[in-house]
């Protein structure tokens, strides 16, 4: 493991230089250079060998943790492997052609987005998407703003959404922001909604139930085909958070127990590497009588060629420039193919199955407040421990294993959502459940080890609260 000492900043010393440039060799045009643009500080810029610049960024760069180098059971986020094979045809120059091509120039890129929204279409079975928004949240929003413009073509938009407290945590602030008040709904004991708890809270001021489905806990809603009949005999509408699609591929299709609008994440489900803070895709998908109210563009075919309409009479206008994150959608397509229709119930078999395990090897160690059977993720809780979550969180890390998702869903105490996903080997769910009950074992005897973790990375445990409001993204000279 590198220690932070052999990454230093303060090998600098004046005159050294990777590489040597005569400006009187230079064109002027290259050299001129606004003096106000230029920074204040630069003078303290380090100088470097090349030799030492390029250990230092390679010595940096081991210092993340990714999926390509070790477990990362994150649950909240389907941290799972993406075949490399998606990237290289998502990096295929060809397809990095400019959003202002003329149409005839992009058929083939048009055709990737078409070809992708019927396979969406066919393995959620709703009626029309769009890929336009840029990640979940976004999708949450244009889904929210879709079913806004539905209520209010009929009349009235209606006041209220409702949202079970085992939701995910960005849908109330999608309703919120399409102008709608939020209400939660309690889960029952066994973790999920039950109709007679959402008929308390069902009049003529509710638009719409957001339900995430798996929900956070990993559960399945299994009321949800009365829930959805309830809403809509109630004029209500049932969105359903796709995001945990991981565990219905090929086995659940949301237009068929009731959703009237569903988001997908291609970056979680669909083969683009996540994190970072992006890239992002975040589909809608619509049941019939929606299909006029999604955003612009959206393709159709005209005169044996595909054409892109940028006008809608009904739909609720632009969300975002041009297509939406197009390689998003190539690796999404690319991994699609590459299963193939008599392969991809397999994604979600594998991740039920790995989840499952871990379940199965852990309860007897920790408590597990739900005992519903779980599908894609389990939920424990570190009741009854004498460390906490973070202390274990903590300790993962000198085993170069990623954190679970720690401390949610708020409803469980103390929470560690661990989600294995499909990709991983029973050799690799084996490794972490024997640290696990190292790591548990050792709470109970040595639980200040714990406490001061981790010992074995670059930098000891943070003041997490103080790193959040004070970060420092720019290189500065030590004192």
């Amino acid at each position: 493991m590198i220690k932070l000492p052999e990454l230093i900043f303060n090998v600098s010393k004046k005159g050294k230089t990777g590489v040597s440039v005569s400006l009187n060799d230079m064109p002027d045009n290259l050299i001129k250079i606004d003096k106000k643009k230029l920074r204040d500080k630069l003078k303290d810029f380090p100088s470097l060998s090349e030799v030492e610049t390029v250990r230092h960024f390679s010595n940096l760069s081991r210092l993340n943790h990714s999926v390509d180098n070790g477990f990362y059971p994150l649950g909240s986020c389907t941290m799972k492997y993406n075949p490399k094979i998606n990237e290289k045809i998502a990096g295929n120059e060809e397809l990095s052609t400019h959003p202002y091509s003329p149409i005839d120039l992009i058929q083939g890129n048009l055709e990737i987005m078409k070809d992708l929204e019927e396979w969406l279409k066919k393995l959620t079975g709703m009626n029309s998407f769009t890929l336009t928004p840029s990640a979940g949240a976004h999708g949450e929003f244009t889904g929210m703003m879709i079913i806004r413009k539905y209520l209010s073509s009929l009349g009235d938009p209606r006041k209220i959404v409702l949202i079970p407290d085992s939701a995910h945590g960005t849908n109330p602030a999608s309703a919120h922001f399409a102008g709608y008040e939020i209400k939660e709904i309690p889960s029952n004991e066994e973790g999920i909604l039950d109709p007679e708890e959402l008929k308390k809270h069902l009049n003529e001021d509710v638009a719409a139930l957001m339900m995430t489905n798996p929900n956070t806990l990993g559960i399945f809603e299994k009321n949800v085909v009365e829930i959805s009949e309830l809403l809509h005999k109630n004029g209500s509408m049932l969105y359903m958070d796709g995001a945990n699609m991981n565990a219905f591929l090929g086995i659940v299709r949301p237009g068929d127990i009731g959703a009237d609008v569903i988001h997908l994440n291609l970056h979680k489900t669909f083969s683009t590497p996540h994190g970072g803070g992006g890239p992002g895709s975040g589909p809608i998908g619509v049941c019939k009588k929606l299909s006029k109210f999604l955003p612009v563009p959206t393709i159709h075919s005209e005169n044996n060629e595909l054409n892109v309409n940028y006008f809608s009479k009904n739909g609720i206008g632009r969300i975002k420039n041009y297509y939406g994150n197009f390689l998003v959608i190539v690796r999404a397509l690319a991994y699609l193919m590459t299963l193939g229709k008599e392969h991809i119930r397999r994604v979600a078999e594998d991740a039920v199955l790995n989840a499952n395990y871990i379940r199965k090897e852990l309860e007897e160690y920790l408590d597990l407040p739900y005992k519903s059977k779980t599908l894609h993720e389990v939920v424990f809780s570190d009741d009854g421990l004498n460390v906490k979550t973070l202390d274990i969180a903590k300790r993962l890390l000198d085993y170069n294993i990623h954190p679970f998702t720690v401390y949610f869903p708020l409803i469980i105490h103390g929470a560690m959502m661990i989600e294995p996903t499909e990709t991983e080997s029973k050799e690799t769910l084996d490794y972490f459940i024997d640290v696990m009950k190292k790591i548990l074992l050792e709470a109970k005897e040595n639980p200040e080890n714990l406490k001061n973790a981790p010992h074995n990375t670059p930098v000891s445990r943070l003041d997490e609260v103080y790193a959040a409001r004070k970060l420092i993204l720019k290189w500065e000279k030590s004192e």
